[in-house]
């Protein structure tokens, strides 16, 4: 079976992207045998609607199940109208995660666990610029889902919360240092 994992990278070894619409990359694991593929997510910069979008995607790739940190209510109608479970509130390595999911240590939900645009940053993102469009902003909007009175996700803890950033500045200075070789790269040309 086919999972999608939401990633800020692209192999098992990459932290688990709290955010479903807007995460970096998607890890499609097939349980059988740990086997992947890795896909950029193309709906990263979108305006608005990256949740359905994202939603779509990975059920066009077979996915019957979505391993995130949080996802909207979009998202989570789209998912659930392609017959994609989804499980929230993971954290760790996409590796580690999956060992939940096959171990049958995390439970589905068919709720959101965040606001519509939560992963959409301040404005004050951190984006590649020269059109690259991948904005980096981690979405701390409103906690309530749209004056509902369901319950505001969990906050994460201070410890938590530094890895994760500690954890996207890491990958961020990866992606530097492919533009950076790539500059180098070409200037030699």
């Amino acid at each position: 079976m086919k999972i999608a994992v939401s990633s800020s990278g692209n192999d098992l070894d990459s932290q688990v992207d709290p955010r479903f619409g807007r995460c970096a990359y998607f890890v499609i694991v097939e349980t059988d045998d740990m086997g992947f593929e890795a896909f950029e997510n193309g709906s990263i910069a979108m305006g608005g609607g990256a949740g359905i979008q994202a939603a779509q995607f990975v059920a066009s790739k077979g996915a019957k199940a979505v391993i995130t940190g949080n996802v909207g209510p979009n998202a989570v109608q789209t998912l659930s109208a392609a017959g994609v479970e989804t499980f929230v509130g993971q954290s760790g390595t996409v590796r580690e995660a999956m060992e939940r999911y096959t171990k049958g240590k995390i439970n589905s939900t068919s709720t959101p666990n965040v606001a519509d645009h939560y992963g959409m940053g301040s404005g004050a993102g951190m984006g590649r610029g020269m059109g690259g469009g991948r904005g980096m902003g981690r979405g701390m909007g409103s906690s309530t889902l749209g004056g509902s009175s369901q319950p505001a996700p969990p906050a994460l803890s201070k410890e938590d919360e530094l890895k994760g950033l500690k954890d996207q500045a890491n990958e961020m200075r990866k992606q530097i240092e492919g533009v950076e070789a790539s500059i180098k790269a070409l200037e030699k040309k």
